[in-house]
């Protein structure tokens, strides 16, 4: 790796954290050359904007999310394997990372992003409904509508089990509302 692929790959990894923390206003360019132990001129060199910032950061964090989930349609997986390897990923990143789903923040602030940043926070979403579809299909829903219905009766209730959970500090609350998903 590069040194500038991995400054780039250190300013990424601290945006990420502080968004995911607080949200896209909850970080700046100051702060992540600091924390990354450089001048914020050198954030600008890799990325000339904070929309450029906030859009790499989203769309890697989408990238990486559904890599870890592997293919919806891996005949290896039945669905609801699959169903409990996507609640674990939310729940990884509430309970070990102590962090929030960075597109879940940023959704939360959609209509103060950057374009650039809410469009990136939109593919998430969209991204993350077509594997839930797909899996949801492959368990036995043969309408795509109502596939659709249920991946978003899904993601809704993660990012809000998520945000329930962080605050009242009791991952037992994520676990409880996570209990409730099923492949029906």
């Amino acid at each position: 790796m590069s040194e500038r692929t991995s400054k780039a790959e250190q300013i990424l990894d601290a945006a990420e954290k502080m968004a995911r923390i607080g949200g896209y206003h909850g970080f700046s360019f100051r702060e992540i050359a600091k924390d990354v132990g450089i001048k914020a001129a050198s954030v600008h060199y890799h990325f000339p904007g904070k929309q450029d910032l906030g859009a790499a950061i989203a769309k890697r964090y989408t990238e990486r999310f559904l890599e870890s989930l592997g293919a919806p349609d891996d005949p290896g997986a039945a669905p609801t394997e699959l169903l409990q390897r996507y609640i674990a990923a939310y729940r990884r990143s509430l309970v070990e990372d102590k962090l929030m789903c960075l597109c879940g923040m940023f959704g939360a602030e959609i209509t103060h992003l950057p374009d650039k940043v809410a469009r990136e926070t939109q593919i998430f979403f969209e991204r993350n409904r077509d594997w839930l579809m797909t899996v949801i299909m492959r368990a036995g829903k043969k309408k795509k509508a109502d596939a659709e219905k249920a991946a978003f009766s899904i993601l809704a209730t993660l990012e809000g089990a998520m945000i329930l959970a962080r605050t009242l500090d009791d991952p037992a609350a994520f676990d409880a509302v996570a209990q409730t998903l099923a492949l029906e």
